[in-house]
């Protein structure tokens, strides 16, 4: 039985750090594309790249075969490496202080069990087609809800 492969383009973006943010997500499975996109008022581009993952892979309905693409190397690396060492240390850094976004990355983690995941980073800004329409999403995320108000 062929496993279904999901492509996701996942990006985050902020305006100020912390300031107004969203996220955006381009999903790619069996030549259909789905644009998923959000906002929050008050965040940080990590918070904005780990959620636009974390709403990718809420949306899957069931366990895939996914190839995860983000220009954020906090994403890939904490995901892929860091993320063992900081479990080990009951959720410390090797400085010991306390992981930053430990509420996301219990999310990303357990979302991260029910799915073959290849995490992927690409160079942001740099003419990657998917990349760049994830990057539109998120800031069209922004300007909606900053036309809302």
């Amino acid at each position: 039985m062929t496993r279904n492969v999901v492509e996701i383009y996942a990006d985050g973006a902020c305006r100020g750090n912390p300031g107004p943010g969203g996220w955006g997500v381009l999903l790619r499975a069996r030549g259909r594309e789905r644009e998923l996109f959000g906002s929050e008022p008050a965040t940080t581009n990590n918070r904005m790249e780990l959620v636009a993952v974390i709403r990718a892979l809420e949306a899957l309905r069931r366990r895939c075969a996914v190839r995860v693409y983000t220009d954020s190397q906090y994403v890939q690396k904490g995901i892929s490496e860091w993320i063992r060492d900081w479990k080990r240390r009951g959720w410390r850094t090797a400085a010991k202080q306390p992981v930053k976004n430990a509420d996301l990355w219990h999310q990303l983690d357990a979302l991260a069990q029910g799915h073959d995941i290849e995490w992927h980073w690409v160079r942001g800004h740099a003419g990657h087609a998917e990349n760049e329409r994830a990057d539109a999403l998120a800031n069209r995320a922004i300007d909606a809800m900053k036309a809302r108000r």
